[in-house]
């Protein structure tokens, strides 16, 4: 696992090992960054379900000024510091160890851009997303890496998919606020 593109790009990151891990495929980063390639510079970026922090430090070397990872786990939370560290992110870095709805409850700052991969086959998505659009800004993006046996709604409240792209069991779906 490495960092693409960026000031810290080609740099090595660590990862768990185990069975719940599922670290993102260097492939569908890349597709989900391109994505939004011309929204990061400047953007406050939200990694929840963070993992070893890799889609958040992604952003922060792409130009995000900060980025909060938001993870339950400690373990995962020691390789995303150490990850971190590596990459010379840790002034611009915030980490919470608490549940996804928890941290949503307490979030007072609003998000430019929200990347979701939580455990699959649990229904977690379709619970967090409502409570996480009210902490969107008007112009933010809403990135959902799923299982692709897993149909979002098309859409919620003012959001709606704006892309949705299928690489073999993962689904990438991308919200934005307005139309499709």
């Amino acid at each position: 696992m490495r960092v693409i593109s960026g000031i810290e790009r080609g740099r090595k990151l660590k990862t768990l090992d185990g069975q719940e891990v599922r670290p993102t495929t260097d492939k569908v980063k890349e597709a989900i960054f391109s994505s939004l390639q011309f929204e990061i510079s400047g953007s406050v970026v939200l990694d929840l379900f963070a993992g070893s922090g890799q889609m958040g430090i992604e952003a922060l070397s792409r130009g995000a000024v900060r980025a909060i990872f938001v993870d339950h786990s400690p373990r995962s939370l020691a390789v995303t510091r150490e990850n971190l560290e590596v990459t010379h992110f840790t002034e611009r870095a915030q980490i919470y160890q608490t549940e996804a709805e928890a941290f949503l409850q307490m979030l007072s700052s609003k998000i430019d851009i929200a990347i979701l991969d939580p455990p699959y086959r649990k229904g977690i998505i379709k619970k967090i997303l409502p409570l996480l659009i009210s902490h969107m800004q008007k112009d933010g993006w809403i990135v959902c890496e799923h299982e692709t046996a897993l149909v979002l709604p098309n859409t919620m409240k003012e959001w709606s998919i704006q892309k949705e792209r299928k690489y073999g069991t993962i689904t990438v779906t991308i919200y934005k606020r307005g139309e499709a």
